[in-house]
């Protein structure tokens, strides 16, 4: 498998920049935490990271096998402690029209074992995902 390179460029005294391949993402702070809040912090890019690889997951399985699942909907939430500060658990909970919940169910399941971002985590963070 290929490594997966980001490129993080320092813009001003909390701001920096991520070029991802021709895309580009500014991580900040809010100013309540000395930053210019141009953009996200990077604990919201890693929650983002999560929900984002989850979902291109997800929707591949689900399109993969013509299911009539949308409007999928993924919130991500991750619990603070300790310090120096860190995830201790993240929870995602999906939502989604369907006709079949044990389809969706079934699909979650794969999205959940297939997704690189919760492969990477689980050995050290709780991992829960949750259906409705």
């Amino acid at each position: 498998m290929p490594d997966i390179q980001v490129d993080v460029k320092q813009q001003n005294k909390s701001t920096s920049r991520a070029s991802i391949r021709q895309h580009q993402v500014v991580i900040d702070r809010p100013e309540s935490k000395g930053g210019a809040d141009q953009g996200a912090m990077g604990g919201e890019l890693l929650l983002a990271s999560l929900g984002g690889c989850f979902m291109s997951t997800l929707l591949a399985a689900i399109n993969a096998r013509e299911s009539n699942i949308s409007d999928v909907h993924v919130q991500v939430t991750g619990t603070l402690d300790g310090n120096p500060a860190h995830f201790t658990s993240i929870h995602m909970h999906v939502t989604a029209q369907h006709d079949d919940p044990q389809a969706l169910e079934k699909l979650v399941t794969i999205a959940e074992r297939s997704c690189i971002v919760a492969n990477t985590l689980k050995g050290s963070v709780t991992l829960r995902t949750t259906v409705n």
